[in-house]
């Protein structure tokens, strides 16, 4: 299924239990960088309606997609956000 080759594509995104959730931290050059990164991320949430918990510094963002409420496994909206997210990042990265 979509949800397959999802879980295929998703680079260094961590999958961890309890609670079960998504995990990534993206690296950037400079704060610019990852301001940009993180309108577009606020952006792709709108479009999609999925709103990831995010911890940021001066170079790097930290971000976790958690699953629906009361839900046992990740979805594939959620597995296709992880995806699009590390898009947005080999954007930013050709930019930089």
């Amino acid at each position: 299924g979509l949800g397959d080759v999802y879980k295929r594509q998703l680079q260094d995104w961590q999958e961890r239990n309890r609670p079960i959730r998504l995990e990534k931290r993206y690296e950037f050059e400079n704060y610019d960088a990852l301001r940009a990164f993180l309108d577009d991320a606020a952006d792709l949430s709108e479009q999609k309606g999925l709103f990831p918990d995010i911890g940021f510094g001066k170079t790097y963002a930290n971000f976790t997609i958690h699953t629906d409420e009361g839900s046992t496994e990740l979805s594939d909206t959620q597995r296709e956000f992880a995806a699009l997210l590390d898009t947005l990042e080999t954007s930013q990265q050709v930019q930089a």
